[in-house]
């Protein structure tokens, strides 16, 4: 691996192409999209004042969490760390120094919104990925209110002329699917001709979860399953810089 591959992988950058051609919004890798959702989950969930911003170990024990996680990721601190140093050269994070550990905390608000039911929608599609209106509104519920599917389209509209979410369905259609505008053209492009041909439940458009059928079962398997390989693409590229730069300190020839 070249020296410029190496420190794209520690710096856990990703494709700068956008979601679509004319998208504004930089494309935002697996592990900092796990960041950036726990950061505003923990802001708006939270019960003590101290429990946010979060230190480093907090932020990663809320990146692996197995509730509301999707897929559930097994993330060390160095993974994480790296890919703050990211966030915040992006202006997206802040490091708050001067106690005794070091905090984090997002700057969404000054960055893409300052409605809070907009932001709690962002958070759950980064947290979670693509998902219908239904489960959406009931996801985002726990983090700010959203009484109705009506008051969810007035929460989205903005959202999607800023194009910060996008739809991977025909907006109208029963079960419409929507995910967040971060994604890179080529994971956008696969998604949505995925989820165009997914089965529509009569249930999702009321906001209720349908019933686990095979259909409903593979559509996250794969979802989890194309999230892992990325998380995995990025975790592959980190140790062969480590391995690196260990032949580099014993003074061994590299590989090939």
């Amino acid at each position: 691996m070249s020296t410029d591959a190496t420190s794209s992988a520690r710096s856990n950058s990703v494709p700068t192409a956008p979601v679509t051609a004319t998208s504004p919004w930089e494309p935002l890798s697996v592990i900092e999209r796990r960041i950036l959702g726990t950061l505003v989950e923990k802001q708006k969930t939270s019960k003590t004042a101290d429990a946010y911003p979060l230190t480093l170990n907090a932020l990663v024990i809320g990146c692996n969490q197995k509730s509301n996680r999707d897929p559930v990721m097994e993330l060390d601190e160095i993974e994480v760390e790296e890919a703050l140093e990211g966030l915040q050269r992006r202006g997206l994070v802040s490091r708050i120094t001067g106690g005794r550990v070091d905090r984090f905390r997002h700057e969404l608000y000054q960055r893409w919104t300052s409605d809070g039911p907009q932001l709690a929608v962002l958070a759950e599609l980064l947290l979670r990925g693509p998902q219908t209106k239904g489960d959406l509104r009931l996801r985002a519920s726990r983090m700010a209110p959203i009484d109705s599917l009506d008051q969810l389209d007035e929460v989205l509209q903005p959202l999607l002329e800023r194009q910060l979410i996008v739809y991977l369905t025909e907006p109208e259609r029963r079960g419409a699917v929507v995910t967040h505008g971060f994604h890179t053209l080529e994971e956008f492009t696969r998604l949505k001709a995925y989820h165009s041909h997914t089965p529509v439940s009569p249930n999702s458009e009321q906001g209720v979860s349908p019933p686990r059928s095979v259909t409903s079962t593979w559509e996250s398997r794969l979802t989890a399953a194309l999230s892992e390989i990325d998380a995995l693409k990025t975790r592959v590229a980190m140790l062969e810089s480590q391995l690196a730069d260990m032949r580099k300190q014993l003074a061994l020839p590299s590989a090939g």
